[in-house]
């Protein structure tokens, strides 16, 4: 039988997610369980082998119909060995063994990569990025990840931090990152990035806003609330937005010049403010960028939402089509 699907898991510190896909990237089943990350996150390994085992007998599917299973993971990957260290969100701080065991657990190969490459992979290959060779893919969320593929492949870089787009520094001066330096893109435009740039700009606003208001008070607010007030017309909100996108945009000017892709695509939580934040983004990518580079990449909205991961990590076994 000539096998015609692949396996896609996407690891997360509260959940696991898994995709069953077509070699042509369509999803054909997905499901979810929680992370148990009890005990040194010692269980995750044998509940991901449990789970992908008892749903093949449940839908009775043979093994010879699959190509293999991808993985996407936080933490510091080493691709050849599928080990996995520095995952602290699924309490993984030693190196662990992964690939081997499941492989084994299954009985199809495995591959494995970062989450966020691996997200990246997914939005090029049957989203934004309509699977051009050249993407480059940035997630706003808790944090700022992201993925940059060139020529059809991932950059990983000498010791596997390419694409660390999270930590181009775009104020010198700024903010403390929690990776030791000052001033990284993570800073300001991650979720708590936008609401740490409110609360300083809140300092110094006079005119009214309920935003500023929130923050005086001391009640929480969210980026989220910071992006529906900028859209209703709040000055104070509208000023932190257009803030947040200037240093987005600055930052996408430079992956623009360095690497002139196809696309820069915008995906996590962040990006559900969708065009109203991509214009602005756009207007300061058009005012930094390369002329060449301002004519030819785009700046792009992420399509596939939370199918990202499961649909990119499945991508990495079609590697095994050739084997």
């Amino acid at each position: 039988m000539t096998a015609s699907k692949i396996i896609g898991i996407d690891l997360g510190g509260t959940s696991i997610k898994f995709g069953i896909l077509t070699l042509g990237g369509e999803v054909q089943d997905k499901w979810s369980i929680p992370t148990n990350i009890l005990e040194d996150g010692k269980h995750i390994v044998p509940d991901i082998i449990e789970s992908i085992n008892h749903r093949l007998s449940l839908y009775n599917l043979d093994k010879s119909e699959f190509l293999g299973i991808g993985m996407g993971t936080p933490g510091s990957v080493n691709i050849s060995e599928s080990t996995v260290k520095a995952a602290f969100n699924l309490n993984w701080a030693d190196t662990q063994e992964v690939g081997k065991p499941i492989s084994e657990g299954v009985g199809l190969p495995f591959i494995l990569d970062n989450d966020a490459n691996v997200a990246a992979l997914g939005e090029r290959w049957v989203g934004a990025g309509e699977n051009n060779p050249d993407v480059v893919f940035i997630t706003l969320g808790t944090g700022v990840g992201g993925g940059i593929i060139a020529s059809g492949e991932l950059v990983h870089g000498v010791a596997g931090a390419g694409g660390e787009i999270g930590h181009i520094c775009v104020d010198p001066d700024g903010f403390e990152c929690t990776c030791g330096n000052r001033g990284c893109l993570e800073t300001v435009t991650s979720a708590t990035g936008i609401v740490r740039l409110a609360r300083k700009f809140a300092e110094e606003y006079e005119g009214d806003s309920t935003i500023k208001a929130a923050i005086d008070n001391g009640d929480e607010v969210t980026s989220k609330d910071i992006f529906f007030a900028a859209q209703e017309g709040d000055h104070f909100s509208l000023s932190v937005v257009d803030k947040f996108a200037y240093y987005l945009g600055f930052a996408c000017a430079n992956l623009g010049s360095t690497l002139n892709p196809a696309s820069i695509v915008i995906g996590g939580g962040v990006s559900a403010a969708g065009e109203f934040l991509r214009e602005k983004v756009e207007k300061y990518f058009t005012k930094y960028a390369f002329s060449t580079v301002r004519n030819s990449s785009k700046i792009k909205l992420a399509v596939l939402g939370n199918d990202a991961g499961i649909i990119g990590a499945a991508s990495l076994a079609l590697k095994f089509k050739g084997e």
